[in-house]
């Protein structure tokens, strides 16, 4: 009698215990990252009351008789499955698209997090709920990211400059007219810039000087360029057949190193000799002034590449994410976030979108994988075992009432 009595006492505990799971599931349907729980219960100890015996010549064999004691809570499982994607347009919001956790840090203590809920504070660093700072890679003194390095706090400075960058290279294309006389000349000019970042004026005369021929002069600021060949020549069908590159040297900006460019007539729109209009110009010249940030994308890779006000682009971190060989055993910290342990292996680091970590969306969160339907239906079915566990117990009490008045 006592045994149906705590048999029913553990089936109210364990579907007590399942009710506190599904509210919780449905108190973060709406919570970005979250995966939802699931019970199972397992059966509780038997008392056996006869053992069995095996057959004999003259008797047959006898299965053993056992009373089982209710029963017990066998697990409560994560469901890592997928949840939806939310569109938000946030450029720091993010959600792994496949296997992985993002990698956040607070006062030394490493977690592992779903919710790409991310911003830049007052410092720059990039940071999660809770002050947790994501974790991931900056480049080194060359601009060069590796991510075979142990990960760090992931900083934009506010401010950040780029560097100036001499222009080195223009690119001279177009036609050349041959309908020209000789002495006719055609110029072009294009701004480059010096090591200091200065913009200057640099202009380019071609001059015809004879049939197929042509010289070439160049000037920056009005002061005159070195050409290392001055001549251009073609052949009958327009087609170059001089040197495509040439050199021009010879002038020094004020406080700034000499100035080194290389005229190039072969990249882009080659530089030709045909009849008609002319369109020769100087199309293209690398180089830049100092850039301030003024934007930043973030890619499926993780790569954080910044728009620089000087049309520069530069990779500015990369973020890591981690995946392992058991996400079920990871334990829950709060705020959305887990921690490793002995049953989740440890923590493998790389770049999404490797060794089977999640590509990575920005503008996009990942939301609750919350079922509400199968939520709504486990309610029915821990509010109906509950129901039924109770009517055990109060049976059970009522036949003791019984049993209790034999006496009367």
């Amino acid at each position: 009698m006592m045994r149906s009595m705590f048999a029913g006492v553990s089936g109210l505990r364990n579907h007590q215990t399942m009710m506190d799971v599904v509210g919780n599931n449905i108190a973060n349907v709406n919570t970005t990252g979250f995966k939802a729980s699931q019970v199972t219960f397992s059966e509780a100890i038997n008392q056996t009351l006869s053992g069995a015996s095996g057959s004999t010549a003259t008797r047959a064999g006898i299965n053993p008789t056992q009373i089982g004691l209710g029963a017990n809570l066998g697990s409560i499982d994560r469901v890592f499955t997928q949840g939806a994607s939310q569109v938000t347009g946030r450029t720091t919001d993010l959600a792994i698209q496949g296997d992985g956790f993002f990698i956040v840090e607070a006062d030394g203590e490493r977690s592992y997090t779903r919710s790409g809920v991310f911003n830049f504070d007052d410092a720059g660093n990039l940071t999660a709920n809770g002050g947790h700072k994501v974790q991931g890679w900056l480049p080194d003194a060359t601009g060069t990211i590796d991510s075979n390095r142990p990960v760090a706090d992931i900083v934009l400075p506010t401010g950040q400059l780029v560097d100036p960058e001499a222009t080195t290279t223009v690119d001279i294309g177009g036609n050349l007219s041959a309908d020209l006389l000789v002495g006719d000349t055609l110029q072009s000019s294009i701004t480059i810039y010096d090591s200091l970042g200065a913009s200057h004026e640099a202009q380019f005369v071609f001059t015809k000087t004879g049939v197929n021929a042509w010289s070439v002069a160049g000037t920056v600021d009005g002061n005159a360029l070195t050409i290392g060949t001055p001549t251009v020549t073609f052949d009958g069908t327009g087609a170059l057949t001089s040197a495509t590159t040439t050199s021009a040297t010879g002038y020094t900006p004020p406080g700034a190193n000499p100035l080194v460019m290389t005229l190039d007539f072969a990249s882009g729109s080659n530089l030709a000799q045909f009849g008609g209009q002319s369109n020769m110009e100087a199309r293209f010249a690398d180089g830049a002034a100092i850039g301030s940030l003024i934007g930043y994308t973030i890619g499926e890779g993780g790569t954080i590449e910044g728009q620089f006000s000087n049309g520069k682009t530069r990779d500015l971190a990369r973020i890591a994410t981690v995946a392992f060989a058991n996400n079920g055993g990871l334990l829950q910290t709060g705020d959305g976030n887990f921690r490793s342990t002995s049953q989740s292996g440890p923590p493998l680091v790389g770049e999404p979108g490797t060794s089977g970590r999640g590509l990575l969306a920005a503008g996009t969160l990942e939301m609750s994988n919350v079922d509400l339907a199968r939520e709504f239906t486990n309610l029915i079915i821990a509010q109906r075992g509950f129901q039924a566990n109770s009517r055990v117990i109060t049976t059970s009490d009522e036949l003791l009432a019984d049993l209790v008045n034999l006496k009367r």
